[in-house]
């Protein structure tokens, strides 16, 4: 029975037995794993405030052979979004980045770029507070279709394979995998404005640290809307998070 050391970021726990927890986490180095957290549910506990939604830590635990669950031992706080989740409005975001991360990552899988998406994401919260909140869920929503190998060619039309002028709009459904011309538009179809396929373009070759959007809600909401089809499509389920955000 290995003793592993993992940087980590926490997803979700929910209660097992009488005091403990399972945990949902990623380890940089083994990718999502869930584990057994051992009397976490006591006032006094190793693992404190480690076990928080989205803590950054350093966790120390157990990996048996052909076994699903790890046992946790404890954990280091390195980074907390406590202060982020004292906000509603931004302990909705931090809810969607765990929802969304946990339906997507396969478990034992290492995703270093993934991982990496995540610190940013939330440093860029923490710092920005909602002033770049929605800035945050567009980049990081766009950059987990791409690495998940979901997003289509923003340029071009996927049934006539023709190019889609920069300064037109594309169209988007839910029976269509990718963007269509006008010409090409399927009913009941939404439009994303050329401004935001050019942001997604944007987005796709600048950190979110240089790009410095502040905007609201309404800016890219059209290319929120494409981004969560695809990730709705690809979980085949509905986010329990994505009406909550759509309520902000």
């Amino acid at each position: 029975m290995p003793a592993r050391e993992s940087e980590a970021l926490v997803l979700r726990t929910y209660p097992f037995r009488e005091a403990d927890l399972i945990v949902s986490f990623i380890a940089r180095d083994q990718g999502k794993l869930r584990g057994v957290a051992r009397s976490a549910r006591r006032l006094k506990n190793r693992f404190g405030a480690g076990l928080e939604r989205l803590a950054h830590v350093r966790m120390f635990y157990f990996q048996r052979e052909n076994r699903d669950l790890v046992s946790l031992d404890s954990c280091e706080l390195i980074e907390s979004q406590f202060a982020v989740a004292a906000d509603y409005a931004l302990g909705v975001a931090l809810d969607f980045l765990a929802e969304v991360s946990d339906q997507l990552l396969p478990e034992h899988e290492p995703n270093d770029r993934y991982f990496r998406l995540l610190l940013l994401v939330l440093d860029h919260i923490r710092t920005c507070g909602q002033s770049g909140m929605w800035a945050a869920l567009t980049y990081f929503s766009l950059w987990a279709v791409k690495l998940g190998g979901w997003l289509p060619d923003l340029s071009a039309c996927i049934l006539c394979a023709k190019e889609i002028p920069p300064e037109a709009p594309a169209f988007f459904a839910r029976t269509v995998p990718g963007l269509t011309c006008e010409s090409c538009r399927p009913p009941n179809a939404w439009a994303l404005r050329a401004e935001s396929r050019a942001a997604a373009a944007d987005m796709l070759r600048v950190s979110l640290r240089k790009l410095g959007h502040s905007a609201g809600r309404a800016a890219l909401a059209d290319l929120r809307q494409f981004l969560l089809h695809r990730l709705e499509e690809q979980l085949e389920r509905k986010l329990v998070t994505a009406p909550l955000l759509a309520g902000l």
